[in-house]
């Protein structure tokens, strides 16, 4: 008669252990996981940008007549230091060029205010780029230096970071007004498959102190609803590693969730069965 608790028979049973073990698949990678289907989403707190202290913004004046708004234009010179060109600004402090663009820039100064040409300090902080542009606009008008100004306001140095579990961490631009958390991850080159989609940390500074707000990319809605959806500049978006990843960076990480643990315990019965019942 046959031993019931064959080698053969504990094999199997320790292979279908590490079977059942290894190779769950996690449900929580999908976004978006609680929305219906043909649905209508709208961010219920937006927050456009509005300038802080340091940000940098470029601010170009154009009219019909070209002599009149240049003086309005920040002038630059070039200069050469070895084989890097330098754009040097003659109006004074404030502002700063780059040889990219050649767009000249101001800097908000501690007080929210730009020193501007001919009209003096204006207060942006608090404006939106459109706000902005608007009020100087305005102020051109009503010096009554030029008639028809057209005002164009852009960023330059606002940005946010992503840290954590995604293909490309590191600091990235923001080059519009909206910017939401998704198309931040986006540019981060989106989550890794270690990353935890419902913990995602989002870390924002208003001038005085931190504020953490806990985003979950699979719920559709409290996502919508966070007042972290849009990102300001400044932000740190860090995703939280998954149990996984952890579990990789310690030294003891073969563990009895590891593929690699179970495996071997499955070689270890296998070799156990046969001594015994040989």
């Amino acid at each position: 008669m046959k031993h019931l608790f064959s080698p053969l028979r504990a094999s199997v049973l320790a292979l279908a252990l590490a079977a059942l073990f290894s190779c769950a698949t996690p449900a929580d990678i999908a976004y978006f996981q609680d929305a219906p289907n043909d649905t209508t989403l709208v961010a219920t707190k937006v927050q456009p940008i509005r300038l802080k202290p340091m940000d940098q913004i470029s601010v170009i004046v154009n009219s019909r007549d070209p002599q009149v708004t240049a003086m309005f234009n920040l002038p630059y010179y070039t200069t050469r230091i070895g084989e890097s060109q330098t754009l040097t600004s003659t109006a004074g402090t404030g502002s700063s060029l780059t040889a990219s663009n050649s767009i000249s820039g101001y800097t908000v100064d501690n007080d929210g205010y730009i020193d501007f040409p001919v009209l003096g300090k204006i207060r942006v902080a608090d404006r939106t780029r459109e706000q902005t542009a608007e009020h100087i606009k305005g102020l051109l008008i009503e010096s009554k230096q030029i008639k028809d100004p057209v005002v164009t306001v852009e960023f330059m140095n606002l940005g946010f970071s992503v840290l954590g579990e995604v293909n490309r961490p590191g600091r990235f631009k923001i080059d519009r007004d909206r910017f939401t958390v998704l198309d931040a991850i986006g540019l981060a080159g989106d989550l890794t498959i270690n990353g935890e989609r419902e913990n995602v940390t989002l870390i924002r500074h208003d001038g005085k102190k931190d504020h953490i707000y806990k985003l979950d990319l699979l719920k559709t809605r409290q996502l919508y609803d966070s007042p972290a959806f849009y990102v300001q500049q400044g932000d740190i978006i860090y995703v939280t590693p998954n149990d996984k990843r952890r579990r990789e960076s310690t030294i003891n990480g073969n563990n009895v969730r590891s593929t690699s643990f179970w495996v071997s315990i499955a070689s270890l019965a296998t070799s156990i069965a046969v001594l015994i019942f040989k």
